[in-house]
């Protein structure tokens, strides 16, 4: 009878060990393995995983695995139980203002500029009357749910075969960036040609001259080995990349509002400290390594010109009201 209890215990444990989860969400990112995000992802997973005692399961596919950007997205849309790590500039192709975090020199205008003080701002524009009105129609109009914006991944700088040092510098260069329009407009407001080119396609794409440089952080210059085809790192830090992690609304809805919340905080926590990681600590040791890798850094660039240059974009995006919104908002200005 002793037997027969222990037995029917173990087979309860192993049961519950290895119980099929309730709910599954296959999460895509463009960046590589070895990036810190997709680390920070892992862990974002295993804690849902844990705090949702195995009921619900994080998948995490890096370097588009499951598929280019644009294409999850839209599955996002349909309800697809996927999830993509994206930004405000491409969540701005529906919800117009919210495109205004990717602007360049948006964190700027915000008054940040120490790591503490870029997660007090989001902290204080995802509290603003302006952002939670976007966000809503971002959910309910168009099917995407945002879990959290506090994914900093660094400040994006030209890297090119020649030095940058004001917005004339960039006159004529085709720069790759993302194809949203926040993304090509600040890109043409600060001088350059934007050309729209897949994340995984750079390096050949400068290597072959279709572009003239990328616009990108030391980390993606890094891992992506574009030390290879560039020699100049202009640090105009035109944009600090604030990301978005997305989800279907229909899909999370159907979530018990219990695990809706464990997904949100636990995706907010891995955020906050892998943004802070990489503000204080990594940018820098990536930025050794490319110029360990012969990476020039021209770091006397005129930011001031720049920051002027980069208005034209809110202005030629119809956003200009919403960045003077959030600053009153945020700054109380």
């Amino acid at each position: 009878m002793r037997k027969l209890l222990v037995l029917t215990i173990a087979v309860i444990v192993l049961g519950t060990l290895f119980a099929a989860p309730k709910y599954v969400l296959r999460f895509n990112h463009v960046l590589a393995a070895t990036e810190p995000y997709h680390e920070a992802f892992l862990k974002w997973a295993k804690a849902v995983e844990e705090r949702t005692k195995g009921d619900v399961k994080i998948e995490v596919f890096h370097s588009a695995q499951l598929g280019v950007e644009e294409d999850i997205l839209e599955q996002i849309r349909a309800g697809a139980p996927v999830g993509q790590n994206t930004d405000s500039a491409r969540m701005g192709m529906y919800v117009p203002p919210i495109g205004v975090m990717n602007i360049a020199y948006f964190i700027d205008f915000m008054g940040a500029k120490t790591p503490e003080e870029v997660i007090e701002a989001l902290q204080k524009v995802k509290q603003s009357p302006s952002m939670k009105k976007w966000l809503d129609e971002l959910e309910n109009k168009y099917g995407f749910k945002v879990l959290s914006f506090f994914w900093v991944q660094g400040y994006r700088h030209f890297f090119t075969n020649k030095p940058i040092r004001q917005p004339a510098d960039l006159a004529g260069l085709r720069i790759r960036t993302p194809p949203s329009p926040a993304w090509q407009e600040s890109i043409r407001a600060l001088g350059a040609q934007p050309v729209a080119i897949a994340f995984g396609e750079i390096y050949t794409a400068i290597q072959t001259k279709a572009a003239d440089g990328a616009e990108l952080t030391y980390a993606n210059v890094y891992n992506g080995s574009l030390y290879e085809v560039v020699k100049y790192a202009s640090e105009t830090g035109h944009i600090l990349l604030i990301n978005f992690e997305v989800v279907s609304s229909k899909w999370f809805k159907s979530l018990p509002p219990e695990y809706q919340k464990i997904i949100e905080e636990e995706c907010d926590k891995a955020g906050i400290e892998v943004s802070m990681k990489i503000m204080k600590e990594l940018s820098e040791q990536f930025k050794q390594k490319c110029i360990e890798k012969g990476i020039i850094v021209i770091s006397d660039v005129d930011k001031a010109a720049f920051m002027e240059a980069a208005k034209q974009a809110y202005i030629k995006l119809g956003i200009m009201d919403a960045l003077q919104q959030l600053i009153k908002e945020v700054r109380g200005q």
